[in-house]
């Protein structure tokens, strides 16, 4: 159920950079938590914006929901089947839920990605791309943001 009806707005700066004791160097910042998911109506574990520190890591590890892995900046080696691959920014993995994967800092400066952690069901519908619905009067959103800059 969607129970929210207005955008919430996570400003970076607001948000603390909390490190995972777990795994060597590597900090997250929670993006989407899933109290927000469930405000939105939506099955959602979590979204983190991550950060892997020069010589750090995410461990191998798996997890109990489905993960989605977007590189945004500086360079990795992902263990994907069992094999360790190097990656770059703006390449995505697709993590079934138990599967084993790990994430290493293959750079000289720390990487950035987002990890989406979403819930699996095998009575999930299928899924479709989404819609989007122009508003009315669409040309007075676009003058006023255009004023305010």
């Amino acid at each position: 159920m969607n129970t929210t009806i207005e955008t919430k707005v996570y400003e970076g700066d607001q948000l603390e950079w909390s490190p995972i004791p777990a795994h060597p160097y590597l900090y997250h910042k929670e993006i989407c938590t899933a109290a927000d998911a469930d405000n939105m109506g939506i099955q959602m574990s979590s979204v983190l914006w991550e950060k892997i520190g020069v010589g750090g890591c995410v461990l191998p590890h798996y997890h109990d929901v489905a993960e989605i892995i977007h590189i945004t900046q500086g360079k990795v080696k992902l263990l994907c089947n069992g094999v360790w691959k190097s990656y770059q920014a703006g390449d995505s993995f697709l993590v079934p839920q138990g599967t084993v994967h790990s994430v290493v800092n293959d750079d000289i400066a720390p990487t950035y990605q987002i990890s989406m952690f979403i819930p699996t069901n095998l009575e999930t519908p299928t899924n479709r791309f989404f819609e989007t619905i122009l508003v009315p009067a669409q040309e007075r959103y676009i003058s006023e943001s255009k004023s305010s800059v």
